[in-house]
């Protein structure tokens, strides 16, 4: 099969076989052109195939991509840089990729968490940073003292019991984040504020309105966890980020909107490097979110009998803000310290690690353990046997309170018992509404029974078909690693990249792709 392939300038024509791979035909055109790859630590530098406006993977067979003879395929060198360091975060299951050089390793851990919020979105106040080895990293030291090598990985790990409630906010389920929130007040304003700074990074407007009216406000500071208010004086800097500035570096400018138009104040919140969220968006390059913020900055607010500009109006909220605080009589503001003596605190390197990204579920289970090894039971070994027991004894006290129901055999239905009832229903003399009722059931053809033997398992129940279903299911997620669905999903996503083709071939190459893919497993 004769192909082209531009390159340089030059196109030159090449003879493949139908069943060679896109990776067979880069290393057919390396060695034509005589080109210098190569993949090291710090970069590399590869060929990449483009077809129909869409790049080829190595894995795909030409033909399975629609190449036909005489196509045309634009080959490319291209040089990446690889990232410097990988951090898995453990909320959304993803490997978070940070560029940088050999001098990035030189730096504190306090920058490279900088770096991961600005990522994922979370406040730093959230996660830690642990080694493979399940070292925590500690905002003073250097990565250096933790020998890091380029390309290495690391983990994100969030507060105990936090994982669904911040996987709720990264979604935007209101109703889940009202379901996991904590019934500590302190903790509670917290997590809001915390909530509220995911919203405005991810652009997620109805939860951020629905915490705007529980009280969190967009220009309030996220502030340390009420565990570390006792040590906070030697916390993150970024502490003193608030939602808006997380919706700037975002570019999401519904937030920026919806933050504005409920508290005029955010137009001059500064975060703990002095830059309003003007500046923030002008160092990102957001244009509308520029111009917008530009706008309203020197915009005119009107009353009956004088106007004010807005740096003026915003100077007069200041200042009565400020003598609400002073003369409430009800303090609706927290005081420096907001814990108090004889709650729980952390300490870096002296108590116990509370940040190790256990789920809700999980903490409880190891409060069920502690439970069952304080009351010292011989029987029960486990919380979650315990857990089970008192299951197991409510049910019991429920059945005892329900009257018992009485069970009939199932009704089993074969294809002689449906002839003979046919039969009858035809012979057997029977009333004109009778008639009239079951005329119909009578003249439905009922398909031939295939007497052709075939290897598929014969008289099946409902149950041991839907075990068999479940079973390829379960067989083609495990070793795909992807649902039947999102297996094809993935393909049209992949085939709609061929933006020169119509819509009708690239939904024969997806299913080629996915054909594929099942034959191999």
């Amino acid at each position: 099969m004769k192909i082209f392939v531009a390159f340089d300038g030059v196109c030159e024509s090449f003879d493949f076989l139908p069943g060679q791979t896109v990776k067979d035909a880069k290393q057919v055109i390396k060695d034509f052109f005589h080109i210098q790859l190569l993949d090291d630590k710090q970069g590399r530098r590869y060929l990449e195939l483009t077809y129909a406006g869409g790049v080829l993977r190595d894995e795909w067979v030409l033909t399975d991509a629609g190449i036909t003879i005489c196509s045309t395929i634009k080959c490319v060198v291209k040089e990446e840089e690889k990232p410097a360091l990988y951090v898995y975060n453990a909320v959304t299951q993803d490997k978070l990729p940070i560029k940088g050089n050999i001098h990035l390793l030189e730096g504190t851990v306090s920058q490279l968490k900088s770096l991961v919020s600005q990522k994922c979105g979370f406040p730093v106040s959230v996660f830690c940073l642990r080694t493979l080895e399940n070292k925590e990293m500690y905002d003073c030291n250097t990565l250096s003292d933790y020998r890091l090598d380029l390309g290495a990985t690391l983990r994100m790990d969030v507060w105990d019991g936090w994982k669904e409630l911040l996987w709720a906010c990264v979604q935007g389920h209101k109703e889940n984040v009202q379901r996991y929130l904590s019934k500590n007040e302190t903790i509670l304003r917290y997590q809001q504020r915390v909530a509220l700074y995911i919203s405005g990074y991810y652009g997620n407007l109805q939860l951020a309105e629905w915490l705007q009216k529980k009280g969190a406000r967009a220009d309030e500071a996220i502030g340390a966890h009420p565990y570390r208010e006792w040590c906070c004086n030697t916390d993150h800097p970024d502490i003193g980020k608030c939602a808006i500035h997380a919706a700037a570096e975002a570019g999401q400018i519904l937030l920026i909107k919806a933050f504005i138009a409920r508290n005029v104040l955010c137009l001059q919140c500064q975060n703990p490097y002095g830059l309003i969220p003007l500046k923030i968006c002008i160092r990102n390059g957001y244009k509308d979110c520029v111009l917008y913020l530009i706008m309203k900055m020197w915009s005119v607010v009107s009353f009956p009998k004088i106007s004010l500009s807005m740096y003026i109006y915003i100077r007069v909220k200041k200042w009565l803000f400020r003598v609400q605080k002073k003369l409430s009589k009800v303090k609706r503001w927290a005081p420096a310290f907001k814990t108090r003596v004889g709650d729980p605190f952390v300490v870096d390197g002296f108590t116990e690690p509370n940040m190790t990204s256990t789920s809700l579920h999980g903490l409880y289970q190891g409060k069920w353990k502690k439970v069952a090894r304080s009351c010292n039971y011989s029987r029960i070994h486990s919380g979650q046997n315990l857990f089970n027991v008192v299951l197991k004894l409510h049910s019991v006290n429920q059945r005892e309170k329900t009257p018992k129901a009485s069970r009939f055999p199932p009704i089993m239905k074969t294809a002689d018992s449906s002839a003979k009832k046919r039969h009858l229903i035809e012979r057997q003399p029977m009333d004109n509404t009778e008639i009239h009722e079951n005329t119909w059931k009578a003249q439905i053809p009922l398909p031939p029974i295939s007497s052709i033997s075939n290897n598929r398992p014969r008289n099946l129940t409902m149950p041991q078909a839907a075990h068999l279903l479940n079973a390829s299911l379960e067989s083609f997620s495990k070793h795909n690693g992807r649902t039947p669905r999102q297996n094809a999903i993935h393909y049209l996503s992949l085939a709609s990249e061929f933006k020169e083709k119509p819509w009708l071939q690239q939904l024969d190459m997806a299913r080629m792709l996915a054909k594929k893919t099942v034959y191999k497993i």
